[in-house]
């Protein structure tokens, strides 16, 4: 994909891109991604660059110009005790002018998606959440249009947390939300979301794979991630952790007794969910030592793509992270969501397969295998159902992204 660098002279639009990219999480790069195609499609002669959470990632991967989130990443792994606090407090002030800075530079800066606006998984006020408040401040200051494009949303119980995302929602340009639970959360936290939209993931409107490799009727793809918990569980995530890493190890047993085959899926590639799988992997082939081969193999994804082509095989999908459930549910594979969040909830009721959807806490593997059953004696008509969900959410997407052009872009000339 072709980016122009950013440059602060020209009639071409400057745009920035914002957030935790690049930094190993699939999924908000997915995100990311389906901004790229929209703005290389329609606004070609946009200049981009990002300040993102993996400077290094985005530049080689994407060829766009790139800066850390944070001033002090680039000491964080040559500090500690006293100096890296040092580093970290003027760090603080340090990004109000960094930030600042950058955002003037834009037209128009874009959060893609990602749950920029929740806490589901663990996360400190003076990280992200700070970053999202100078971001919309700056904006504001300047005049640069701040899009939240399909974020999501919940309800936070920190308050310090809870106050930058709302003050960042209150200064945005635009706002767009992932789904209605989303905006209903920012309701109740007292946002006013009368002109606000909702649109499915941005990931929905990438191109799937195409292939022709057949479906494997006993191959399973299962997505596991290293798992402690939300920001409210921090005192016992480590029951947490064991619990369902416990279950995993269970269910998979399960699959490899009943002549599965099953290829382990992340949907993090900073390394923490490797960990998991290597657990996986080494109970159940302890415990069955005679296992075939192949039977049981993780597979290496560094993108959506990549985990959708893993999928392409399968015969259906159970998974925990966010944008593995949706690449199953994308593939138009029966798929199980393992819960940690109502996103995942509101994805599976959106898709019209609501009843396979299932809380990691407390995991209840028993549960687990009989949903499975279930959803293996249905998988005609889920498939069905799925086709249909998401040719809508396509539609919605092309809609939002005319709405993006004509509110963000007034003045540019878009592609025909």
């Amino acid at each position: 994909m072709s980016v122009r660098r950013a440059s602060r002279g020209g009639s071409a639009p400057r745009v920035g891109l914002f957030g935790n990219l690049g930094s190993g999480n699939i999924g908000n790069d997915a995100s990311m991604e389906a901004i790229l195609h929209y703005l290389s499609a329609e606004h070609p002669d946009a200049v981009i660059d990002a300040l993102c959470g993996g400077p290094d990632e985005i530049r080689e991967r994407y060829g766009i110009p790139a800066i850390p989130l944070f001033w002090y990443h680039r000491y964080y792994q040559r500090v500690s005790g006293i100096s890296a606090l040092c580093l970290k407090l003027a760090g603080k002030v340090i990004d109000v002018f960094r930030i600042a800075s950058w955002v003037r530079k834009h037209d128009v800066v874009i959060v893609p998606g990602m749950g920029v606006l929740e806490a589901s998984l663990p996360l400190r006020p003076w990280g992200f959440p700070y970053a999202m408040f100078l971001l919309s401040a700056s904006g504001r200051v300047f005049r640069t249009k701040i899009a939240l494009v399909s974020v999501g949303a919940g309800v936070i119980n920190q308050r310090m947390t809870r106050w930058f995302f709302d003050a960042a929602a209150r200064m945005a340009f635009y706002r767009s939300y992932r789904n209605t639970s989303s905006r209903e959360a920012m309701r109740q936290r007292g946002q006013d979301v009368s002109n606000d939209r909702i649109y499915p993931d941005l990931a929905f409107a990438l191109p799937a794979p195409n292939s022709v490799e057949p479906v494997d009727a006993r191959l399973v793809c299962v997505g596991v991630m290293e798992y402690h918990g939300s920001n409210d569980d921090r005192r016992k995530s480590a029951q947490i952790r064991s619990e369902y890493v416990a279950g995993m190890k269970h269910f998979v047993g399960r699959l490899v007794d009943q002549g599965r085959s099953v290829r382990l899926l992340i949907g993090d590639t900073n390394g923490s969910d490797d960990v998991v799988v290597r657990e996986i992997i080494a109970e159940v082939r302890q415990s069955r030592p005679d296992m075939e081969p192949g039977t049981l193999a993780a597979q290496q994804v560094t993108s959506l793509d990549d985990i959708m082509r893993a999928m392409v095989p399968a015969s259906c999908v159970v998974a925990i992270r966010f944008h593995n459930v949706l690449a199953g549910l994308k593939m138009g594979k029966p798929t199980i969501a393992i819960s940690y969040s109502p996103k995942h909830d509101e994805l599976m009721k959106d898709m019209g397969v609501p009843e396979f959807c299932l809380a990691v806490n407390p995991f209840d593997v028993d549960a687990l295998v009989q949903a499975f059953a279930e959803l293996e004696s249905h998988t005609a008509e889920l498939g069905g159902t799925l086709a249909d969900h998401n040719h809508a959410n396509e539609q919605l997407l092309k809609e939002q992204f005319a709405i993006l052009s004509a509110e963000l872009f007034p003045g540019a000339t878009r592609r025909s």
